[in-house]
C-alpha cells in the first residue's frame, strides 16, 4: 500500500493543497455540486495526469455537494472502484471514530495547529492552514494509515459490531 502525506510528496505536496474555494475577489464561497465538481475537473484532474493512480483510493465525507450523483458518477471515472463516499463503491461509515480517521484525528491534528496562534480574520487563517498541511510529517501519516488498516481489519473480523479500545493502543 502506497502511504501518502501532504509533505513534499508528489501527490499532497506544497504545489497540490490545500485548496480553498474563492471567487476571482479571494473571497470564500459555498459549495455545491457544479462547484465541486468544477473543481475536481478543472483542479484535480490535471494534478493527478501523471501520478501512478492504481492503488489510490478517493474518499470524502457526507456533504451533499460530495454525494450528488453526477459527483459520484465523475469519481468514479477517475477512481474506477475505489471510490469512498455515500453511494461510492465503499460507503463511507458514518459517525465512526474506528474508520473516520480524517474525521475523528487528522483534522483534529490540523486544527489544533491552525488554531494555535489564534487567527482572526480569513487571510489570518489560511495563512496558518498553508504551513501546517506543508510540515505535516510523512511518518505521521503512515503511522495514521497504518492505524486505519489495523481498525478496517478488526472491523471486519468482528463483522461490523463495535471496535475493542485495544485497537486504539499501539
Amino acid at each position: 500500500m502506497k502511504k501518502h502525506c501532504m509533505h513534499n510528496d508528489p501527490l499532497f505536496g506544497a504545489d497540490f493543497g490545500p485548496y480553498f474555494f474563492e471567487n476571482e475577489a479571494g473571497n470564500a464561497v459555498t459549495v455545491n455540486g457544479v462547484s465541486y465538481r468544477n473543481k475536481i475537473m478543472e483542479f484535480l484532474w490535471p494534478k493527478l495526469d501523471d501520478i501512478e493512480m492504481e492503488g489510490i483510493w478517493f474518499q470524502q465525507v457526507g456533504g451533499t455537494c460530495h454525494n450528488a450523483r453526477e459527483t459520484t458518477e465523475l469519481l468514479r471515472e477517475g477512481f474506477p472502484g475505489r471510490v469512498i463516499s455515500r453511494n461510492g463503491n465503499k460507503n463511507w461509515p458514518p459517525r465512526s471514530c474506528d474508520l473516520t480517521p480524517c474525521d475523528f484525528f487528522l483534522w483534529g491534528f490540523v486544527k489544533s495547529r491552525v488554531y494555535a496562534n489564534k487567527p482572526q480574520k480569513i487571510p489570518e487563517l489560511k495563512a496558518e492552514i498553508r504551513p501546517v498541511i506543508g510540515e505535516t510529517e510523512p511518518q505521521l501519516c503512515g503511522n495514521f494509515i497504518e492505524n486505519f488498516v489495523k481498525r478496517a481489519r478488526v472491523c471486519q473480523q468482528s463483522r461490523g459490531e463495535h471496535l475493542s479500545d485495544i485497537v486504539f493502543h499501539n
